[in-house]
């Protein structure tokens, strides 16, 4: 991109923080979105919608926006809505797709729809949550399984049950943050992830990445802090089954109508090498230990180049590129 295509792209305001439990790890990503773009030329601010209005990037003439929030109100569809109403392009999916995407209990129903690879679930409302409830689950999908609350990430208020007895204790915990709670199969095996980037036909697929996290506990302290956690990338995987994960992640992000970029995770089941698809992400990390930046720069695309690529395909609902 030559400094007329730079100067092209306006002023552009890097949404950092904003009030979800990712808080911490959204301003890292703002923070290292924000020097990127700053190092091509763009005229890139950082903008924390906890601290300010969204309105004011209207009133300070901004043209673009690059979402680097993670979580509620802002990987959510919410903050997408508003910069509809804005008319301010901006990067990443759209109000579905984001919505639909952020919930995984709504993901799972997609991509049961479409017979895609997921893990057996159970989903407790807030109304089905008593003792009897909860000993029920572990009868319909076995142990160990995994606790989560449906609408968090970066592995926020989950718990992997053994027993009966943790059931009280683990959704507890996911109720903190969701009063909805996700009962998941654990599937014992490989963890991986795969990137997107583009929309539609022409989105394509990056290079897979295997994590190795110390005793398969990939939390959240594993994910951003720690030098314990091995990412391998390539991934090691056969050829065929390195295709394999990125047909189900394109099938995986084309069945949700994502567009710009996006990154499934997945596991490889280690009894039957069969894959299967956790979530999707709309506005994946892009700190000094995000996946998304490791799998572009084995596919030859540097970091400050993913930032502006994704800039320049900002774009609005109602006026996709």
């Amino acid at each position: 991109m030559n400094a007329d295509d730079v100067k092209a792209l306006g002023k552009v305001a890097v949404l950092t923080g904003g009030s979800s439990a990712e808080r911490q790890v959204s301003l890292m990503s703002g923070s290292g979105v924000l020097a990127a773009l700053q190092s091509q030329g763009v005229d890139a601010h950082a903008f924390d919608p906890a601290e300010r209005e969204l309105g004011e990037l209207k009133r300070e003439g901004y043209g673009r926006v690059f979402i680097a929030l993670h979580g509620r109100h802002g990987e959510d569809g919410t903050v997408q809505g508003a910069l509809e109403l804005l008319g301010i392009p901006y990067t990443g999916s759209g109000v579905m797709a984001s919505a639909i995407a952020m919930d995984k209990v709504m993901t799972k129903r997609v991509w049961q729809t479409e017979n895609l690879p997921t893990p057996r679930w159970q989903w407790l409302a807030p109304g089905r949550q008593s003792r009897e409830d909860l000993n029920a689950v572990p009868d319909a999908i076995g142990l160990p399984l995994i606790v989560k609350p449906p609408r968090e990430g970066s592995s926020i208020g989950i718990t992997k049950v053994l027993g009966y007895s943790q059931m009280q204790d683990a959704v507890a915990l996911a109720a903190k943050y969701d009063a909805d709670v996700l009962c998941e199969e654990f599937i014992e095996g490989i963890e991986l992830t795969c990137p997107v980037l583009g929309q539609g036909a022409t989105a394509r697929a990056l290079p897979v990445v295997r994590i190795d996290a110390p005793d398969g506990n990939y939390d959240f302290e594993h994910k951003y802090f720690s030098e314990d956690t091995g990412y391998r990338c390539p991934s090691g995987l056969p050829p065929d089954e390195e295709a394999e994960v990125q047909r189900l992640t394109l099938a995986a992000y084309r069945s949700l109508g994502c567009r710009g970029w996006g990154r499934a995770d997945l596991m490889r089941r280690a009894s039957d090498g069969r894959f299967f698809l956790l979530e999707m992400n709309t506005s994946p990390g892009m700190t000094g230990h995000s996946l998304v930046p490791m799998s572009a720069r084995a596919a030859g695309i540097p970091y400050e180049q993913l930032c502006l690529q994704l800039l320049q395909h900002a774009a609005l609902d109602s006026h996709r590129d």
